[in-house]
């Protein structure tokens, strides 16, 4: 079978995702005996492990919109990539929000996610692309909604800021209560956009849920 440069660029970040859960898992369960290399910008102290992960983390988000664009532009959509652009979305964000809801005993990261906002999010993803999945077996598109792409909007920033301990928002904010701060923000406003785009799709979509006469 013949893979498309499109398809490619999504294996691309699966592959980096996979890496860079590798280098998490490493450096959680070993960082203390590692010990970590530490950078400042602009007076915040940055392991040189959080300004890998969140360069692999933005490279990674990029090529999201590469291979969309690419695949659109070129007419090359195929179903193996709309079978894996989605797979790779969601290992990309979840198992990144994941890992800083998890008290790791050593870490570099001084701030975190609380679980309550991963449990909405990745429930949220799970009922929308169930219904998408529904949707699609009735030959039907499960249309995006706004809030849906703010949710996307604000995890893409508020995940490499935590993985620079809030850099460049440290610049002002690092004095602040720790579940005040603006990276923690972003994750409050993407729990809340996820939540309301996520009742928006079952709102809109319900009646696909609907068993249909059969003759």
């Amino acid at each position: 079978m013949k893979i498309n440069l499109p398809t490619k660029i999504t294996i691309t970040r699966i592959v980096l995702v996979v890496a860079l859960l590798v280098f998490w898992f490493v450096y959680a369960i070993g960082g203390k005996f590692f010990g970590w290399v530490s950078l400042t910008l602009g007076g915040t102290s940055v392991t040189l492990f959080g300004l890998i992960s969140a360069i692999v983390f933005v490279v990674a988000s990029a090529t999201d919109a590469l291979d969309g664009y690419l695949a659109r532009s070129r007419h090359e959509v195929t179903d193996l990539g709309k079978f894996l652009d989605p797979i790779a979305d969601k290992m990309l964000v979840n198992s990144s929000l994941i890992f800083f809801a998890v008290p790791w005993e050593f870490t570099p990261f001084s701030l975190t996610v609380p679980v309550f906002c991963v449990i909405v999010m990745v429930l949220r993803d799970l009922v929308v692309d169930t219904m998408r999945f529904v949707a699609a077996s009735k030959g039907k598109v499960v249309a995006a909604n706004i809030f849906g792409k703010l949710k996307t909007v604000f995890q893409m920033i508020a995940l490499p800021v935590l993985m620079l301990n809030g850099w460049p928002f440290s610049l002002f904010d690092s004095s602040w209560n720790p579940y005040l701060r603006v990276a923690s923000i972003l994750i409050y406003l993407a729990t809340a956009m996820s939540l309301i785009s996520g009742i928006i799709y079952v709102i809109q979509n319900r009646n696909v849920l609907k068993e249909e006469p059969h003759d």
